[in-house]
């Protein structure tokens, strides 16, 4: 806006110095100054591009870390406006299914991706893998549970009265919960104390907010600056439940297919890469 303020100014000048003049008595040489006066004023007052729109659909997990490492890519493509909306994979799912107008969708599986790829909703040459997930049980640092010794069985002592998970049935990281919590031999006993989050990063705000004692959350969420002081946690085994492999798709109805590319190739630079590591995520092999 600036800039053409400059233009505009620069034109009225030079128009104000010939005011006066007809074609006739304009002396010699000036038309063509004119005509540049003209065209700066032209060029000053042409509307300038909208900003293209690149709408992303990504897996409530990367709530942190993505808003964290896309900030780069953000600054370097002032032309693409990224908006991101977060959520559970398996509502995202259903919604492209249903027309809603994503360009890229990061889910927290590869295998949702995948269906959509199967089923014409996504390109599937340009799904890849851009992390591994982990999970944590976790509980706020002023917490009394002894997570360090207790480690799962943390969840069977008789203050935790509510336990938080993602929706097994449509969040990856809910079911992975619920695998671990089953291969470790406790979900029999504690099955009756769970409540369920509409996705991970809501599982993660019913412990914050004291509606669940402790919670099986994404390591993402658990190490994000805003979150990390506020609890504390303990690792589950990678060999507890099924391997957290989440990918990423440009959709087939994308609005800016270039765009869509650029975020996707981004995500899986180096510079990336070593920002999602710092979040947790296991890295997969290139």
């Amino acid at each position: 806006m600036y800039h053409s303020a400059l233009w505009i100014t620069a034109a009225i000048r030079i128009f104000a110095e010939f005011a006066g003049y007809s074609r006739r008595s304009l002396p010699h040489g000036r038309w063509p100054v004119l005509a540049l006066a003209a065209a700066l004023l032209s060029a000053g007052c042409a509307p300038h591009a909208s900003p293209r729109k690149l709408s992303i659909a990504a897996a409530a997990d990367l709530q942190f870390a993505l808003d964290d490492i896309s900030r780069p890519f953000r600054q370097s493509h002032p032309e693409i406006d990224v908006a991101v909306t977060y959520g559970s994979s398996g509502n995202f799912y259903s919604e492209i299914r249903n027309q809603a107008p994503f360009d890229v969708f990061l889910s927290a599986d590869s295998e949702y991706p995948r269906k959509l790829a199967q089923e014409g909703y996504a390109d599937a040459r340009s799904m890849f893998t851009y992390g591994v997930g982990r999970i944590v049980v976790w509980a706020l640092a002023q917490s009394p549970l002894d997570l360090a010794h207790l480690q799962i069985h943390v969840l069977e002592a008789d203050s935790v009265k509510h336990i938080a998970i993602a929706n097994p049935q449509h969040a990856p990281y809910g079911r992975a919960a619920v695998a671990a919590m089953q291969s470790l031999g406790v979900y029999n006993r504690v099955e009756s104390k769970l409540v369920l989050g509409e996705n991970i990063a809501q599982t993660l705000q019913f412990v914050q907010s004291g509606a669940a004692d402790v919670g099986i959350v994404a390591l993402a969420l658990a190490l994000a600056p805003s979150t990390r002081a506020q609890g504390r946690y303990w690792e589950i085994p990678l060999d507890a439940y099924p391997k957290i492999e989440q990918a990423g798709v440009v959709l087939s109805r994308a609005k800016d297919i270039a765009g869509a590319r650029e975020f996707c190739a981004y995500l899986q630079s180096a510079a990336a890469r070593g920002r999602l590591k710092e979040y947790g995520f296991y890295l997969p092999d290139k």
